[in-house]
């Protein structure tokens, strides 16, 4: 079925709900692998992160990472789950290349965390919550690099090439209950959904969660019911989504495409698919396996595990504040209204102007100058804002320098250009290239003359009375002094030498 052929995306909501279960790969942080001592550097040489143990050789047996196991736990906390009392791994089994022991350690009908749920805030302020079946402890597999053909992928490819340093990496799968009751909102509700669960991760400190990277993938299950039906329909899953955008991309191309099957007199094929994000669409992978497929049974060279109830309320008491209590702490400290709050979010540019603020910045100077100028030209570099060469703490400065009426806006701008060439710190940048406001009365004063003696019928009406002409004479010295001078004190100076009342 091609594109042109979908059902318009309110159409296909007229007749069915929308049904969603959103299953999150988190790549931990952790120096060494899950259940060997092997090294998780990132662009290492291929292959040379292995060993016996992860590459599954005979008479070599795992020992489990206890940091793993700490940031499943708080993984768990931090989403309101129950922590297991006691919980042991499986053997997955299932044959492919990229997985290197013929079976993936994951854990099966005994997670370590269970039964949570996750508030999401929508673009308007409303708060969703989405229900947590379970999060579970596994290990990442190896990767495939297929050569030749046109999509990177298996089929038309003339060979495969494995790296296994890969394999082994810590994972948390966290798997939603079926999210249901969004409606026409739930591609927001998956993308908010992902979003939160990601700036959770990173609040937590246990993976800095990278999509780009691989290091949060989301495989995304869609599903549609007739309105008034109880029993959900047959549901596809779009495997490892790796950006924002691209999963909500995916669950509305997936409602559309189910609908025009639907529609059509056809039947949903449960399987697994491919998203392009080139075009927005998805593609057949292969028939989805069920669990009994993978023929799970406990692993037999690892003990249970079985946290104490004092360790995890330990770890309880160590969380830091989540994401959307401190959000609303600091959209109620800051004054601004929750769409505000909103552009913030969607700049990518909360943490720097925290950090500015903290720095000594008033909140709505960092707010602006985060969102304005140094937003426009993230995304001229096209990178995230927090990563251009300019701290918060400079920018705290250039504000700092507004404020005192040191820089107006046009020159404090020149300041942060000079600061992301490296020219230096912002009162560097400002004294070599002379941006400080002209405000003393001497070189005010003779730019103010000249502009006089320039403009005499300008300078005629507003002896008259008619002040309001003084806006084009203080534009003169403003341009007469490249927009260095200060513009309350040149027009004071203007309506003095006129002899007129401002």
């Amino acid at each position: 079925m091609t594109v042109t052929e979908l059902v318009p995306y309110e159409t296909a909501l007229e007749s069915y709900d929308p049904v969603m279960g959103l299953e999150v790969h988190v790549e931990l942080g952790t120096r060494t692998k899950m259940f060997c001592g092997c090294a998780t550097t990132l662009g290492a040489e291929p292959n040379s992160q292995t060993c016996p143990t992860c590459l599954g050789l005979p008479g070599a047996l795992p020992v489990v990472n206890a940091t793993g196991v700490e940031s499943a736990v708080r993984i768990g906390l931090a989403l309101n789950c129950k922590i297991a009392e006691w919980c042991r791994f499986a053997r997955k089994n299932y044959f492919y290349p990229d997985m290197p022991k013929n079976f993936q350690t994951s854990q099966y009908d005994e997670p370590i965390a269970y039964d949570g749920y996750l508030d999401v805030q929508l673009s308007d302020g409303e708060v969703f919550r989405v229900g947590i079946e379970r999060a579970h402890m596994e290990e990442d597999t190896g990767k495939s690099t297929h050569i030749g053909g046109a999509t990177g992928r298996i089929h038309g490819a003339s060979h495969s090439l494995l790296d296994y340093n890969r394999a082994g990496i810590p994972l948390i799968e966290i798997v939603t209950r079926p999210i249901t009751g969004a409606g026409l909102r739930a591609p927001e509700v998956a993308r908010a959904y992902v979003a939160e669960l990601r700036e959770l991760i990173r609040a937590l400190g246990v993976s800095e969660a990278r999509m780009e990277m691989g290091q949060l993938r989301c495989d995304v299950n869609v599903s549609l019911r007739l309105h008034g039906r109880e029993a959900f329909g047959t549901r596809s899953e779009t495997k490892n989504v790796n950006s924002l955008r691209s999963v909500e991309r995916a669950v509305r191309y997936e409602i559309q495409r189910h609908a025009a099957v639907l529609e059509d007199g056809g039947t949903i094929v449960q399987e697994t698919r491919h998203f392009h994000e080139d075009k927005g669409t998805t593609t057949s992978g292969r028939v989805k396996e069920e669990a009994e497929d993978y023929r799970y049974f406990p692993e037999p060279d690892l003990v249970p595990l079985a946290p104490s109830r004092e360790w995890v309320e330990e770890l309880r008491g160590s969380l830091p504040e989540l994401p959307l209590a401190r959000r609303s702490r600091l959209r109620a400290e800051w004054g601004i209204p929750a769409h505000e709050m909103q552009s913030v979010l969607n700049a990518g540019v909360l943490d720097p102007i925290v950090a500015t603020v903290e720095a000594g910045a008033d909140p709505a100077a960092a707010r602006k100058w985060w969102l304005g100028e140094l937003a426009r030209r993230a995304n001229e570099q096209g990178v995230e804002p927090a990563a251009l060469a300019i701290s918060p703490a400079q920018v705290a400065r250039v504000a700092a320098l507004v404020a005192e009426g040191a820089l107006n806006d046009k020159l404090a701008r020149q300041a942060i250009e000079g600061v992301l060439a490296g020219e230096g710190e912002p009162d560097e940048v400002v004294e070599k290239r002379g941006l400080r406001i002209v405000s003393d009365t001497g070189a005010l004063g003779q730019a103010v003359d000249e502009a006089i003696a320039a403009n005499p019928d300008i300078a005629e009406k507003i002896r008259s009375g008619k002040v309001a002409a003084a806006g084009a004479l203080v534009g003169a010295v403003m341009k007469a002094t490249r927009g260095q001078a200060d513009a309350g004190r040149a027009r004071e100076l203007i309506l003095e030498r006129l002899g007129a009342q401002g």
